[in-house]
């Protein structure tokens, strides 16, 4: 509790440092590898919004706990699309035309959790970071049009991660470049949604003064991740 009232604090004064209002960002709480006994401490402590990167890691915990929004926030494959619909409220990690053109079919198909379309963020490697999944700049010009005509998707908006290294302010660039994207698209099509999810713990200060409406917390909250096996 007293970890999210933190970040909460602090994603509060750096919404009014950008001149927004101070509840303008949405805190998801990234819950990979978190036991399913602590996140019920989580959600009493009032976390609302989970995300996990794994579908197969979200499948054993979603049937345990309250219900809450879920987003999927890690790499999808395309095998695990069907399984994501069912668990997830949002994915945040569309890296492609060809995924996005199969889960709106798997959508039409089976639906979704709310009965509605199905909310998705287009994730964009705006640094041509080898490292990094997503569309280029340049792709995304090219395919937005074929995504957001998609009807049973919801295109909510962009996602990009920062680079892993040299803290918030290395990172700033990549957040400033995803918004001018996000602006420059949406003045030639509106259909695509002004959502803007940048932004973890190292850096989501800097991604909400760059106009960040979503940041992906999890060391912040539930300190550090155990060592991989």
């Amino acid at each position: 509790a007293a970890a999210r009232a933190e970040v909460l604090e602090r994603m509060a004064e750096a919404c009014v440092r950008s001149g927004r209002a101070p509840d303008a960002a949405v805190l998801v709480a990234i819950s990979k590898t978190v036991p399913v006994a602590r996140l019920r401490l989580a959600l009493a402590a009032g976390h609302d919004t989970l995300g996990e990167n794994r579908v197969q890691e979200a499948a054993a915990k979603i049937p345990q706990l309250a219900p809450v929004t879920w987003h999927l926030v890690g790499h999808l494959q395309k095998n695990k699309a069907a399984k994501a619909i069912e668990l997830f409220d949002a994915i945040e990690s569309v890296d492609s035309a060809a995924l996005a053109t199969r889960l709106d079919r798997l959508v039409g198909e089976r639906g979704t959790r709310t009965g509605g379309p199905l909310p998705v963020y287009l994730q964009v490697n705006v640094d041509a970071d080898p490292a990094k999944a997503g569309f280029t700049p340049d792709e995304l010009e090219r395919e937005l049009a074929g995504v957001l005509a998609l009807p049973n998707l919801e295109v909510a908006g962009l996602m990009t991660v920062g680079f892993f290294t040299g803290g918030g302010e290395a990172a700033r660039p990549t957040f400033a470049r995803l918004r001018e994207l996000s602006e420059r698209l949406r003045a030639a099509d509106d259909r695509l949604g002004a959502g803007l999810s940048m932004g973890m713990t190292d850096d989501f200060e800097v991604a909400i003064e760059e106009g960040s409406t979503l940041v992906r917390v999890g060391r912040a909250l539930f300190g550090e991740r155990p060592a991989p096996a």
